[in-house]
């Protein structure tokens, strides 16, 4: 099995995305494969989606809940992109099929009528 092949399988991925200084920022996230690529959803105002406007170039490694590394995990580094507004429904379809506490959120939201902020996808390619 190769590193992609872990990555794309694994329930949580560490995103990690690049400050203009060079630093580095890691960051828990879903994915779910489409194409080869995963796709990521997010808030569109978060510190990642910045960055990404600024550096294309990330790093995702296998991670647990917390976000967590484990020194031997496999780990990639792809360029990311910014999904349009159909795109990012398509990637929230597919989130919420892979996960069920998305399934949850989303549909508390409609049923509570709870504003949310705009969501934006991500889709790496390594």
């Amino acid at each position: 099995m190769t590193a992609g092949d872990e990555i794309t399988g694994s329930r949580y991925i560490s995103l990690t995305t690049f400050r203009r200084d060079g630093r580095p920022v890691a960051t828990p996230v879903w994915q779910a494969p489409h194409d080869g690529e995963l796709f990521i959803v997010s808030e569109a105002d978060a510190g990642k989606v910045k960055r990404l406007k600024n550096n294309t170039t990330v790093r995702v490694a296998v991670c647990d809940l917390r976000g967590r590394v484990a020194p031997n995990a496999p780990a990639a580094d792809g360029t990311a992109r910014l999904l349009s507004e159909v795109e990012t429904a398509a990637a929230r379809e597919l989130i919420a099929r892979r996960y069920l506490l998305s399934r949850i959120g989303n549909g508390l939201s409609r049923l509570l009528r709870l504003r949310r902020k705009p969501i934006i996808g991500i889709a790496v390619q390594l």
